[in-house]
């Protein structure tokens, strides 16, 4: 997969950076509560990605953080490798023919139930964000398969119960049968002050045996002072935070039946999964991202 194929939806190369912000600007007018004067993490991995669904402070923050840790580029595109390869891995390998995507950030092609229904076309998506501008281009995420579904959720990552007790979630999955649970460089923005622990294990308890559990975190443990300032750039900008070792990214899935290779370096989960053209060389301190997938007993 080439940089093109992850370019986010929404919006062709063409046109100045400012007519861009100005188009992008208009259409946000009329969603209520899109702030494009402030820095936002969803809108920054969009830019990381190489997508035009972003504002000019998203790109200042974004710059300032690729200044202090020139690899984010590839932390961004690691990240949404590991996310194809594992949901390939799940339901080719292991049936899993439900997804619940917390986090889900701005869509780019293929979106995870494109994957999804690529390898078993009766899949069913539900994605959850609760960014408005995720809502705005929420119908790219809603091109299912006939005979599969997807459905879109606006909430709140850290209230876990009013995401299991949504009706649309209710009406597109069943949860008596396996779900996996996609938490894709999620929970680094989620303080431990927030309770990332007993949401994840909120989560998965209402889901049944044979679910499972795909995580991706960013990590400090290949270059400590990088992060630091990495993390310091996000709470500057007023999004929370905080970057977790690998025994702190391990603690998620205590209780669950991990996958192998294990908790890994993202570039080396099942790298033969892979559907990107062309594979750079990249170290672990490029990717600084731990991933992990796990079956619930």
């Amino acid at each position: 997969m080439d940089m093109a194929d992850e370019t986010a939806l929404g919006g062709a190369e063409t046109g100045s950076e400012s007519d861009w912000d100005a188009e992008l600007e208009s259409a946000a007018e009329v969603q209520a509560g899109i702030r494009t004067d402030i820095p936002h993490s969803a809108r920054m991995y969009d830019y990381y990605l190489g997508g035009r669904t972003n504002y000019r402070p998203d790109r200042e923050a974004a710059d300032e953080v690729a200044t202090v840790f020139p690899s984010v580029f590839h932390t961004a595109l690691e990240n949404r490798d590991f996310m194809h390869r594992a949901t390939r891995v799940l339901a080719r390998n292991h049936g899993i023919r439900q997804w619940l995507d917390i986090g889900t950030g701005i869509p780019t092609s293929p979106n995870l139930h494109e994957v999804a229904q690529s390898v078993a076309a009766d899949a069913r998506v539900v994605y959850v964000d609760y960014d408005p501008i995720v809502l705005n281009y929420a119908r790219a995420l809603l091109r299912s398969t006939p005979t599969g579904r997807t459905a879109y959720v606006q909430a709140d990552a850290t209230d876990p119960g009013s995401i299991l007790a949504n009706q649309t979630l209710a009406d597109t999955l069943d949860l008596s049968r396996p779900v996996a649970l996609s938490l894709n460089a999620l929970l680094h923005f989620i303080p431990d002050d927030r309770d990332p622990y007993g949401i994840v294990d909120r989560l998965m308890s209402a889901l049944p045996s044979g679910s499972a559990l795909a995580i991706s975190h960013c990590t400090p443990d290949f270059d400590p002072e990088s992060w630091a300032e990495v993390v310091g750039v996000y709470r500057k900008s007023g999004t929370p935070a905080q970057v977790r070792t690998r025994a702190e990214v391990e603690r998620f899935f205590e209780g669950y039946e991990l996958i192998e290779p294990g908790i890994e370096v993202g570039h080396r989960w099942h790298p033969e999964e892979t559907t990107r053209a062309e594979l750079p060389r990249v170290s672990d301190a490029d990717v600084s991202l731990w991933v992990g997938v796990a079956i619930k007993p």
